[in-house]
């Protein structure tokens, strides 16, 4: 029997419930109390409702609100708005990605905000829980009334029709339902409104991208930490009396990881022992002061760290918050009008997210352009880190390549979406907040982090090996060293890297540090 993650609305979901329902396969459950909270909002607003005119209850959406929709036609009305906005266009969303979306668009529901019934939240959940997951295109959101085209696609889906990945296959969502003995959703009052607005998809890419990101910042502190074994540097650069002299809380954790990670190495170099003692030299054979690429790691790095913390905030914020409209309020009686599907949070966090792992992937690429150039390392490693013969083989020459272009990539991403409003829907969405592109840019950043990343492992085991200093190593590098050699060898003669670079790629994204 699997583990579960019970969703209690006292205190919602974490960015850990969210790492064990994706990434370890526990399935979430509902309490009692938030079914209770959903039910008592749904029938306030059945009642409520009658003989009132209600935004996307008996009126048109967007522009056509001006328009009152005939009592006959409710029901078709929300049937209407799932299967017009069904228009994405792109490549589909891939399941991981999709899981979270519906995680945040149950988390939205539960609130008890939205006026939807409780078999609605069943049937969402039950989804996540049996890994069908909705086909969603990613092209289609602008990010104002919410992901309201990528969202008509997971409705689309509830409602027994379009597509969903299932064990692995593009099938029709009719055969999938009744192979799980699952009934379609039928429209009560406002479902087919309440699915389609809101922020969850750009929501759901932006807990799987900052779970992601916070990864590839633990390899990038330990890559910073090895690199100094490679280079032999000072070690202070690493002092918490230093670092302390900065307020800054990510510098400090930055530097205080690195310590962890160095703890046991004999190869960083101590300045009371080399520089402050007798020392005669009147032109020091090694740098007093190393490249800052290798010095300023909790300086750059540390800016990073306080990113991810600030865009876990905004993110889990927004996941256990309502953010469709209108807002279903029962303990003051009231239907209220407004903008809570605006995407401005997550696609501004997003973009600052996107950055931040940019510059981390600028760090990695230097320091790869530091192991490789061995004019600047002073000529202790042989030109990309080649351990054949120079000139007939090449070594890590032409992964190099690989890494710059796609660090050049990162880079040019990084240009903001948040700013990037374009007017649209006869201009009643006049200011959009382009959430979900910019979420998906982010991915791509954090996927070509991981490439950059990969590479640059591969680079680092070959110096060590060279080098043979494995024995002088920290206990804990050294054993990410064996764990990297058990499935990448040492190499002199020149083989294809492409599918090295996938398996390193993949080792470092589902790796768990300690």
């Amino acid at each position: 029997m699997k583990e579960t993650i019970t969703y209690k609305p006292e205190t919602g979901l974490s960015l850990n419930d969210i790492e064990e329902i994706l990434f370890r396969q526990k399935q979430l459950k509902l309490s009692s109390g938030s079914l209770k909270k959903v039910d008592k909002c749904y029938t306030f607003l059945q009642h409520y409702s009658k003989e009132k005119i209600i935004y996307g209850i008996n009126t048109g959406f967007g522009p056509m609100a001006q328009y009152r929709v005939d009592d006959d036609f409710l029901k078709q009305l929300q049937y209407n708005i799932i299967r017009s906005h069904s228009t994405g266009a792109g490549a589909p969303l891939p399941p991981l990605y999709v899981k979270a979306s519906l995680i945040a668009r149950l988390s939205t529901f539960l609130q008890g905000y939205s006026g939807v019934h409780t078999d609605l939240v069943r049937l969402i959940s039950e989804f996540i829980n049996r890994d069908i997951f909705p086909y969603i295109p990613e092209h289609g959101s602008v990010g104002a009334s919410g992901d309201l085209v990528q969202l008509a696609h997971i409705a689309l889906t509830l409602i027994g029709e379009g597509e969903v990945f299932y064990k692995g296959e593009l099938t029709q969502t009719a055969k999938v339902m009744k192979a799980e003995k699952l009934k379609p959703f039928e429209i009560h009052i406002r479902e087919g409104l309440s699915v389609t607005n809101g922020t969850s998809v750009m929501t759901g890419i932006g807990l799987v991208n900052l779970i992601h990101a916070r990864r590839l910042m633990e390899w990038a502190i330990v890559a910073s930490v090895m690199m100094n074994e490679i280079a032999a540097s000072y070690d202070d650069m690493m002092s918490p009396v230093l670092n302390g002299t900065k307020r800054h809380k990510g510098q400090l954790a930055v530097a205080r990881k690195m310590n962890e990670w160095a703890v046991g190495n004999r190869t960083m170099k101590k300045r009371e022992i080399e520089m402050y003692a007798n020392n005669s030299e009147k032109i020091f054979k090694h740098k007093v002061q190393a490249y800052y690429s290798l010095r300023c790691v909790p300086q750059v790095l540390g800016p990073v760290w306080d990113e991810l913390e600030n865009a876990e905030k905004v993110l889990i914020n927004e996941l256990n918050s309502a953010c469709d409209n209108p807002i279903v309020d029962p303990e003051t009686a009231y239907v209220y009008h407004g903008g809570n599907f605006h995407g401005d949070y997550v696609s501004f966090e997003m973009d600052k997210l996107k950055i931040a792992v940019t510059k981390m992937t600028m760090l990695m690429e230097r320091q790869l352009n530091y192991l490789c150039h061995n004019r600047i390392n002073d000529n202790i490693l042989p030109p990309f880190l080649n351990l054949g013969v120079l000139g007939l083989n090449y070594g890590l020459q032409a992964a190099q390549f690989t890494a710059t272009s796609t660090t050049a990539e990162c880079q040019t991403l990084s240009n903001p979406m948040y700013v990037h409003s374009i007017p649209n829907n006869n201009d009643n969405q006049d200011i959009v907040s382009m959430g979900t592109n910019s979420a998906l840019i982010a991915k791509t950043v954090i996927d070509n982090g991981f490439q950059v990343m990969s590479i640059h492992f591969m680079a680092l085991v070959q110096a060590i090996d060279y080098l043979k200093i494995q024995k002088r190593m920290s206990k804990k590098t050294h054993s990410v060293y064996d764990e990297i050699r058990a499935f990448f060898p040492i190499f002199a003669d020149d083989t294809p890297k492409y599918k090295d670079i996938e398996t390193m790629k993949n080792y470092l994204m589902t790796k768990t540090l300690r």
